[in-house]
């Protein structure tokens, strides 16, 4: 289980997550809201890259907020970007072992997870090609393996689906279905697409101006008339 716990973030006399309490017991979860709602912030303070005030972050009982960020990395946290972090210089295979050589495996544990990564992503086949000449769904895949290698046990993915078709869309999220049961990792996804959240997010955390204004099923989420107004344009009376 996920809980973040009275999560608290300031920039100066900006409040950009206020006490924010939420405990996702789902495979799948989604954090949506508008822009500047703290989502990328959220997933900041999990990662490491931001501390915040106050508040606990505890997967499966394990404070995150006490490991440093490569701490976090060889335990088990693993986060895509709104921009791939796929190097161009570097082959689809060797992007994958820049992930797996540095998570103390022994040389053939690391091939081994990055060559079962491939499979799962379905990038085996263009596991020579380089990173630039990847189209935009190839470097979304790419991502993705290089998240699922090397046995994760929390996934971040932040806008997923940008740039993708809906066929690519419907064929990423059949991907990131299947990621508990291929490693057992529970995912997190920031998406803007409410189709997509809808249909691999059993649970979904809605914030706006860094307060929380929803949080359950998400089909219940995303029917609250605060959630519309505040996210879906919907007018709240």
């Amino acid at each position: 289980m996920i809980v973040l716990e009275n999560l608290t973030v300031r920039f100066g006399g900006l409040v950009a997550l206020d006490a924010i309490s939420a405990g996702f017991a789902a495979p799948v979860s989604g954090i949506i809201g508008p822009n500047g709602a703290g989502k990328t912030t959220t997933m900041n303070v999990i990662s490491g890259f931001l501390s915040p005030a106050a508040g606990q972050v505890l997967v499966d009982g394990t404070d995150l907020l006490t490991l440093p960020p490569h701490r976090r990395t060889r335990w088990g946290l693993r986060r895509s970007f709104q921009r791939e972090q796929i190097a161009d210089d570097l082959t689809v295979w060797e992007n994958l072992l820049a992930i797996t050589d540095n998570l103390r495996l022994g040389r053939r544990e690391a091939r081994a997870e990055a060559e079962q990564a491939m499979e799962f992503a379905g990038v085996a086949v263009i596991r020579d090609k380089a990173g630039a000449a990847l189209n935009t769904f190839e470097r979304r895949l790419t991502d993705l393996a290089r998240c699922v290698a090397g046995g994760p046990k929390l996934i971040m993915l932040d806008e997923p689906a940008g740039g993708l078709s809906p066929e690519e869309t419907g064929r990423l999220g059949d991907l990131i279905l299947r990621i508990g049961e291929v490693s057992g990792a529970r995912v997190l996804v920031i998406d803007h697409d409410v189709d997509l959240i809808q249909r691999i997010c059993a649970q979904t955390l809605v914030l706006d101006f860094g307060r929380r204004i929803a949080f359950g099923p998400t089909a219940e989420v995303l029917d609250d008339p605060a959630v519309k107004a505040a996210y879906l344009g919907v007018d709240h009376a």
